[in-house]
């Protein structure tokens, strides 16, 4: 950074005092301003510092780390305050320098020495001067007079014309010239004088600024920093702009200058540019070779410890290095130590410190970390190969081997550059196509999409075998629309090798979400799957059979997925195939468990970018099995984890479901948002089918049987359902008996259950039992109620309070009083359990009616119990905190269980204290008694 020296001209007037005050503006009038997207805030404080500086003097420190924006708000106020008539000063540190002393003083006080004027000043300009240039300066007696004469001259000026002083890299000044600015910036008061100073944070060099009033400067936040970059650099694809935001980490100079990566250099260094290096690493050319060494390994492999680093560091400089070798870095604030982890200060350092390093140390550096690293693990021969020159097939088949690790261990990304880089290392070209197709298919599936037609596209340029060119042709096709073959599922060949069963596997993939909504095609492709015995339970193709036949196919399956061995070496972007599977096809127990793995794998790897879409779909399992209180939560969630990591499409989902998740819960049905839905359908593509069925079955919750029986009786009986529909067929027959429509709704669920075949779901075929029992007449009703009761699946909490609260209505109706209520208490403390809050109110009515009665509202009523008599201390305690309004979740975390144990203990506390609800806890809790 070169010294500069910029002052405004002297405009006419400037006897007069009477300059304008800088007028408070709304973001984006004023000069400099249009760039500073996410530094409204700053704006407005610097504006007001300069009206305070022009009434009476003010001073502020704006501090940040490299690249923050510091200087861009600098010069928007020197442009704000010369356009309101103040005199600017300007002086600018040598950052990466060793500049003279008073160097930075005299950009300050040059312009004023040498302007003509002020009779009146002659004599401090003249002292001024004498200290400056005759060579007084030299003597340290005479020097501490200099800070004065430095104060005396900048009051004269600035009595003749409001005056801001503004020093850019306060702390890259020498040292003398530091010392006598501060000095002054403490001293503007009653003077119509303004010292705007910038500086990174220092350890000791900001001790001299201590005091004075600092506005700090953070880095923006992932919405503003994705706003920054589609206004200045647009075009970038979705990962590009994943990795820009992850790598910038809300720098705006990182988000400007860092180049997107590219996948063809070699050797392999973390990107930057010249700007983005001479701001972050300005000195890292005079550290010693063993500490650039250092760096070097650090910022090609950042998860090593530092011993590793350090043996690694030895290695190239052939020397054995120590601890003390970090110093240095440590004091120019390019690295912090993190326990035994040396950790850059800012990820973008990392290409700052080695922007200029020559390919041969780079390969060597690479070598170095090979050596030190496990033998054939990921990162050994990751390291290997970018120090291998020429083809190497040995390595190329080892980097292949790699791949299958990488994915288990949740480094995707990894896997891909190895199969680019083992495609490198190939000689022949059959072996190059393969690999290089086998990257972008796995590119594709990972939504690398321009990465994945980049490869695609060199594939095609090496020999495939049929299948692999049709899907190469596949992964060429522009984003944004569906995928188009010359040939389809029909006229596909039968693979004859293990390289055209992959590529198989990977059209059935591709094709599959374009193929669900025609039904020519669709048994096309499940024609080609059949032929393909030899891979029956890969989660591709259970994904794809999920996914155009849902309904059909789900014995498939459900039977495949429980058959399903090998979980703990299944990679987690198939556990999350596998889930979505599992939902599809109507099995969301076994969906929650496939996609809780996931979740604990993305945790377990301090992976938290994923997690958005993983509890999604959580929360529509959660959702599908009626436990609405967790789903609400995992929804929540959801859309927190997508705002911090820019997905939008998952928050608009997870807001979308949140909002029906609430309705389901209190019996209304949520407003349509059909800008939301739209990003929505790119999270979940069946997402419209889910809001369909939510909203029929928030119209029965809420008592409106009619509005939800015609929408529910339209989807059970839509020829191209989904298995959404699956978990509300117990509503669905709620419904249909409370308009009298029985039989219609017994003939619906027959044909469902001739389409679903014997081999269904478990927990479907419970569904099925549970929904015709409330639909049985008196003649069957018995024995259907027998057989649902004595299904395991029965006794989940989703089905067994609807199964309770139809036999305890039923039973009043035969007049069972005393049977009836225990029934209808136990489907009050389920429902309770469940979160359906809009049950409460028709369970309390269903109770009245089979004699419910409060104490003293009848002659002859039944004593009341001591609650203490009726809970032991744990119940009790549960009780009280569940009164308070505690959620299960909060009432476990106090107590240290889980909230489904919670919800037991509740449901057993509910029909022992006769109440529906929590909100009838706290008066039975009170009066001590129950009954």
């Amino acid at each position: 950074m070169n010294a500069q020296v910029e002052i405004s001209p002297r405009t006419a007037g400037t006897g007069s005092r009477q300059a304008p005050l800088p007028a408070p503006a709304p973001p984006g009038t004023l000069p400099g301003e249009a760039g500073l997207v996410g530094r409204d805030r700053e704006v407005r404080e610097l504006g007001g510092f300069l009206r305070q500086a022009m009434e009476n003097g003010a001073a502020r420190v704006l501090r940040g780390h490299a690249g923050s924006g510091k200087s861009a708000l600098l010069d928007a106020c020197v442009e704000r305050a010369a356009a309101s008539g103040m005199r600017v000063l300007r002086c600018t540190g040598i950052r990466g320098g060793n500049p003279s002393d008073l160097s930075g003083l005299l950009q300050i006080v040059w312009p004023v020495l040498a302007s003509p004027g002020w009779p009146s000043a002659a004599g401090r300009l003249r002292a001024l001067e004498m200290l400056l240039l005759d060579g007084a300066a030299s003597h340290q007696g005479d020097r501490s007079q200099l800070p004065f004469a430095v104060l005396r001259v900048l009051e004269s000026v600035s009595a003749d014309q409001p005056l801001l002083i503004a020093v850019d890299d306060w702390d890259a000044l020498d040292r003398p010239s530091r010392e006598v600015l501060s000095f002054v910036a403490r001293r503007t008061q009653g003077h119509a004088m303004g010292f705007l100073l910038t500086a990174r944070p220092h350890r000791t060099r900001l001790a001299a600024l201590a005091g004075l009033p600092e506005l700090p400067l953070g880095p923006l936040t992932p919405a503003q920093s994705a706003a920054l970059l589609a206004a200045r650099r647009p075009g970038n694809d979705a990962q590009a702009v994943r990795e820009l935001l992850a790598t910038a980490a809300g720098n705006p100079l990182a988000l400007l200058e860092l180049p997107t990566r590219s996948e063809d250099d070699f050797p392999y260094v973390p990107a930057s540019s010249d700007r983005l290096a001479s701001a972050m690493a300005p000195g890292v050319s005079r550290l010693p070779s063993g500490t650039r060494d250092l760096l070097l390994v650090a910022a090609l492999h950042p998860a090593g410890d530092l011993p590793l680093l350090l043996s690694a560091a030895s290695r190239i400089a052939g020397t054995e290095l120590d601890f003390a070798t970090a110093e240095p870095a440590e004091r120019d604030g390019l690295v912090v130590f993190d326990g035994m982890r040396l950790r850059f200060s800012h990820p973008a350092t990392a290409g700052a410190v080695v922007h200029d390093v020559a390919p041969p140390r780079c390969r060597a550096a690479h070598a170095a970390l090979a050596a030190v690293l496990a033998p054939d693990s990921v990162g050994m021969l990751w390291h290997l190969s970018q120090a291998t020159e020429g083809p190497d097939p040995e390595l190329a088949r080892r980097l292949e081997a790699a791949h299958r690790h990488a994915l288990e261990q949740c480094e995707p990304p990894m896997a891909v550059r190895l199969l680019r880089r083992a495609a490198d290392l190939h000689r022949t070209p059959e072996e190059r196509g393969r690999c290089t197709l086998r990257a972008a298919q796995l590119a594709h599936d990972l939504g690398l999409q321009r990465a994945a037609r980049t490869l695609a596209h060199r594939a095609l340029r090496h020999p495939l075998r049929p299948l692999g060119t049709l899907c190469a042709q596949a992964l060429t096709w522009p984003g944004g629309g569906p995928v188009r073959l010359p040939a389809g599922p029909g006229s596909w060949p039968v693979p004859a090798t293990a390289a055209e069963q992959e590529s198989a596997l990977e059209l059935i993939r591709l094709t599959a979400p374009d193929v669900a909504g025609d039904p020519e095609r669709t048994e096309e492709l499940l024609a080609f799957v059949d032929t393909l015995p030899q891979r029956p339970d890969d989660p591709r193709l259970l994904h794809a059979l999920a996914t155009v036949a849902p309904v059909r196919r789900a014995a498939t399956v459900v039977s495949r997925l429980a058959a399903f061995q090998g979980l703990t070496d299944t990679s987690v972007r198939d556990l999350e195939r596998l889930g979505e599977a599992a939902l599809l096809a109507g099995d969301p127990l076994r969906a929650l468990d496939l996609h809780r793995r996931a979740e604990r794998r993305y945790r377990f790897h301090e992976l938290p970018e994923p997690l958005a879409r993983v509890l999604l779909r959580q929360g529509l399992a959660h959702l599908a099995v009626g436990d609405w209180g967790q789903g609400g939560q995992a929804f929540e969630q959801s859309e927190r984890l997508a705002e911090e990591h820019g997905r939008r499409h998952h928050g608009a989902a997870a807001r979308l479901l949140g909002e029906l998740t609430r309705g389901l819960r209190t019996g209304t049905v949520p407003r349509a948002d059909s800008r939301g839905l739209e990003e929505a359908r790119r999270s979940v593509p069946w997402i419209d089918e889910v809001l369909a069925v939510g909203s029929g079955w928030a119209q029965v919750e809420g008592g409106d049987f009619g509005a939800g029986f015609a929408a529910l009786a339209s989807l059970v009986a839509a020829p191209g359902r989904r298995t959404a529909v699956l978990s509300a067929l117990v509503p669905f027959a709620e419904a249909a008996v409370a308009v009298n429509a029985a039989g219609e709704a017994r003939a619906a669920l027959d044909r469902l259950a001739r389409d679903l075949g014997a081999q269904c779901a478990p927990l479907v075929t419970a569904r099925l039992a549970v929904a015709r029992a409330v639909l049985a007449d008196d003649q069957d009703a018995e024995p259907l109620y027998e057989q649902a009761f004595a299904m395991e699946a029965a006794r989940l909490p989703f089905l067994e309070a609807p199964l309770r609260l139809a036999h305890g209505r039923r039973l009043r109706l035969r007049r069972q009083f005393a049977e009836s209520r225990v029934g209808l208490r136990q489907a009050a403390a389920l429902y309770t359990m469940m979160g359906a809050d809009a049950r409460a109110a028709r369970i309390a009515a269903e109770l009245r009616a089979s004699g419910e009665r409060q104490e003293g509202s009848a002659p002859g009523a039944q004593r009341r119990t001591p609650v203490r008599e009726l809970l032991n201390a744990q119940e009790l305690r549960i009780a009280e905190l569940a009164a308070r309004g505690l959620s299960n979740r909060q009432i476990g975390e106090l107590l240290h269980l889980s909230p489904r144990t919670i919800g037991a203990y509740l449901y057993r506390i509910f029909p022992r204290l006769g109440v529906t609800a929590r909100a009838q806890l706290a008066e039975v809790l009170r009066d001590g008694l129950a009954g």
